[in-house]
């Protein structure tokens, strides 16, 4: 046998070298990015952003994975001394250990780190062994299903905020613009007249309904998953429903599975759900105004000075932010889709579907994306006398003249309808417009279509003055009847119910947002009376 076999032979019937998980408490680290890099390596870390990331709101910035989890070994500690499954004794020193953690970030060596163990080590070098007990009946599982949960809270009401600025402004722009007559669409071809304040508040009927999904969530939302542990609770009689209650949440949510396995998908699937369906509508809201800038002479256009000039073509007055907000809005569906791309067909207990949301920064371009429509709303420029006269340049108003002879005249409305459609023929051909057509040949084609349908009387009972005014966009517009029409009695009620409702949605903001600081208020005192022994 040669050397090099005998080596070779050797090597391989050494014992394999030992290989171990890493516990991320018992590696040293000194400093925020070198503990993160730690939990990054072995897969620890959720992912999600720190302060001083991109967030949705000063406050969101602020209460990171580090700031959170701290805030549940806060909650923890005081659950655990109520309950006596700690010592008093206990409690205070390990609170002070939490409180040590805490204020240790904020010096200039300080150390934020993400990870579970990370953090109990620094409490742990501060008060010893003891520190561990912080961890009584817990698992990284239902700390970080608890933060997730806070997270998407604390975003979805930020962009609860944002949404209701845009609604602040479209109500605003409606009621200054109750009797404006517009054009309204159907198959991307005018149809009826209608006033802009009703064209807008069918937009913010939308955007309450929003509201009411918000509002609805947060009912599933603001739950906890606190006390379950990896997953199936623990032997420690932890009291979950304390814990929620220190945390700011409504209560638990109660199958332990569900609680950090299962509802994370469903709620922030939920909750992207519905700044993608506004993304959608407000595409379209964009798209309505973008399209005017394609007309030589446009009735909705932005104050020129939120528009920009082209390099090389003088005339040109390009609306930059609206096509800003448009790749905004873009851009939150396509998030979105990424949500529901990395949730689906993943087996229960991933991590693949827990906090993609967050990952990808989803509700910070959400509100992007309302900034960006805000912008567009304040440089919104509308000249009622053009878009007045566009409707008169077509023949929007000819189902008015069905309508009148079946209304007034009992003539059967598809009998109307064929001798409205004959006068656009006609008109169209000969370049008539709604003023101008001759009455006589209204008459005209009226015995025709009479004829044709073998009634008896051929005289169009309709005199040319009425015949004028049936035509008029504000005419057919002031007349409408029923719920919900652009008339503008009917408008100036839609729009006063949706102040209201405006208003009562900004006042569940206010009121839910200071259930939660009074939460905080209550951990902070009874955490504090906890390490100061009171």
């Amino acid at each position: 046998m040669n050397l090099k076999l005998a080596l070779i032979i050797s090597a391989l019937s050494l014992p394999p070298v030992a290989a171990f998980a890493a516990d991320t408490g018992q590696l040293p680290c000194r400093t925020t990015a070198e503990c993160n890099q730690q939990a990054a390596k072995a897969g620890t870390s959720t992912g999600t952003p720190s302060a001083g990331d991109i967030g949705t709101s000063e406050t969101d910035q602020a209460e990171d994975q580090f700031y959170w989890l701290n805030k549940i070994n806060k909650a923890s500690v005081v659950m655990l001394t109520e309950e006596q499954i700690i010592t008093p004794d206990m409690g205070k020193k390990i609170a002070g250990g939490v409180a040590h953690a805490i204020e240790q970030a904020g010096q200039p060596d300080g150390k934020r780190p993400k990870d579970v163990l990370q953090i109990e080590r620094i409490i742990s070098d501060a008060i010893g062994p003891d520190a561990s007990l912080v961890h009584t009946g817990r698992s990284r599982q239902d700390m970080y299903a608890t933060y997730r949960m806070a997270k998407l809270r604390t975003q979805l009401l930020d962009y609860s905020d944002a949404l209701n600025t845009l609604r602040e402004r479209i109500v605003a722009t409606a009621a200054q613009n109750v009797d404006t007559i517009v054009p309204a669409y159907t198959n991307g071809v005018q149809a009826m007249p209608i006033s802009y304040a009703h064209y807008l508040l069918a937009y913010e009927a939308s955007f309450e309904r929003d509201a009411q999904r918000i509002h609805e969530l947060y009912k599933r939302l603001n739950r906890s998953a606190m006390g379950t542990a990896v997953l199936a609770n623990s032997s420690w009689p932890l009291n979950r429903e304390r814990l929620a209650d220190l945390l700011g949440f409504d209560g638990v949510i109660e199958n332990s599975l569900d609680s950090s396995q299962v509802s994370p998908s469903d709620i922030s699937l939920e909750a992207v759900g519905i700044a993608s369906s506004a993304a959608i509508r407000l595409g379209a809201v964009l798209g309505d105004i973008h399209t005017q800038y394609h007309q030589t002479r446009p009735w909705l256009l932005l104050d020129e000075s939120s528009t920009y000039t082209s390099s090389a073509m003088p005339q040109k007055r390009n609306p930059g932010i609206i096509m800003r907000a448009r790749e905004a809005a873009s851009d939150v569906v396509g998030l979105g889709q990424t949500v529901v791309f990395r949730a689906h067909n993943v087996t229960t207990g991933m991590t693949d579907y827990k906090s993609s949301w967050a990952e990808i920064g989803f509700f910070p371009q959400a509100i992007k994306m309302i900034e960006g429509m805000n912008k567009v709303m304040d440089a919104l420029k509308i000249n009622p006398e053009r878009s007045l006269e566009e409707l008169e340049d077509d023949w929007t108003t000819s189902m008015e003249l069905a309508e009148t002879l079946q209304k007034e005249h009992k003539i059967p409305f598809r009998v109307g309808h064929s001798f409205a459609s004959a006068i656009v023929t006609e008109a169209r051909s000969h370049g008539f417009k709604p003023k101008d057509f001759p009455y006589p040949t209204a008459v005209e084609l009226y015995a025709k279509v009479i004829a044709k349908y073998k009634l008896p009387d051929t005289i169009l009972p309709i005199q040319e003055a009425e015949f004028r005014q049936v035509l008029s966009p504000a005419f057919m517009v002031k007349t409408r009847l029923g719920t919900g029409g652009p008339q503008p009695a009917e408008v100036e009620r839609m729009l006063a119910q949706a102040q209201a409702t405006l208003k009562a949605d900004q006042d569940w903001m206010q009121a839910t947002r200071k259930k939660l600081a009074d939460a905080d208020s209550r951990l902070d005192q009874v955490f504090n009376q906890l390490k100061n022994g009171s």
